[in-house]
């Protein structure tokens, strides 16, 4: 195991504005450091305006790649040259990859990150068995939505305050298994799934609680939670205080990781209790 990088270290990094809140170079590091890699994963400030040209510059300062993160998911789509079919059913991209002729890969591992920690913390959950209950219509409801569809569920329902945002994320991933409902019908839907997650802030630390009842789910129906901050969620306290299997969020942001570390240092990196124990002592 190294403990200091040479001056032919492989580098990485996480790009955002701002970008010091990332847990990534917390959670790529340790994985560096675990396989005894020559490598370093760094944070990069890139602010809007500077983002196509910081970007291109990464094979010319020896970068392997990247990962996006917010703003800039959506303009990475713009910028790399090749976009897989993930990415591009998403509408967004989180991780690059620096070719060897020096043209930039784009993909969206987030998809991948979710049903990866799905089957990690509720490996007997049969998607194609009830509905799924998806709540939220952003960017990171996208990737799950995708996820979710391709892992067969029957149904896929929507909700989302603004029902609006609802029925423009349904429209653009057009698929007839997806079903938006009006908010006022938040809880009474619950009775038909067996699977359900929140996609939406509400819960972070600093945010109001998702208001959603769930009298009305079935006690065998699994919850998850996309927010990691704080691990257990008053969403997952209540299904879990109701008997229900929960979920938590950081499963998923360290799955997504997984693809663009063997991309990028050549090892395949695993999830497991002392990456999970090393990321939380930092939350």
């Amino acid at each position: 195991m190294i403990s200091t990088i040479s001056g032919g270290a492989k580098l990485a990094g996480v790009t955002g504005w701002p970008i010091a809140h990332s847990r990534s170079p917390r959670l790529h590091n340790y994985w560096l450091q675990q396989y005894g890699i020559d490598g370093a994963y760094v944070p990069l400030a890139i602010a809007p305006g500077d983002f196509e040209q910081a970007i291109r510059a990464l094979p010319k300062l020896g970068f392997a790649g990247c990962n996006v993160t917010m703003p800039h998911k959506e303009a990475a789509l713009q910028v790399v040259d090749q976009v897989d079919p993930a990415a591009k059913r998403i509408g967004a991209v989180n991780t690059i990859v620096v070719a060897e002729d020096g043209s930039l890969a784009g993909s969206n591992t987030d998809a991948f990150g979710f049903i990866q920690a799905l089957h990690d913390g509720a490996p007997d959950l049969d998607l194609n068995t009830g509905a799924a209950v998806m709540v939220g219509a952003g960017g990171a409801a996208k990737a799950i939505a995708v996820a979710l569809l391709d892992a067969g569920v029957p149904e896929l329902i929507i909700l989302n305050r603004t029902e609006a945002r609802a029925h423009e994320l349904a429209g653009s991933l057009d698929d007839d298994k997806i079903t938006v409902l009006n908010w006022g019908q938040r809880s009474s839907c619950l009775g038909a799934a067996n699977f359900l997650v929140n996609s939406t802030t509400q819960g972070m630390q600093g945010q109001p609680p998702l208001d959603l009842a769930l009298d009305d789910l079935a006690s065998g129906a699994v919850v998850m939670d996309a927010v990691y901050t704080p691990l257990l969620t008053p969403l997952l306290a209540g299904a879990k205080a109701r008997g229900n299997h929960i979920v938590d969020g950081l499963g998923m942001l360290l799955h997504q990781a997984r693809p663009g570390f063997a991309a990028w240092f050549g090892h395949e990196p695993v999830v497991d209790r002392g990456l999970r124990e090393h990321v939380l002592a930092d939350l």
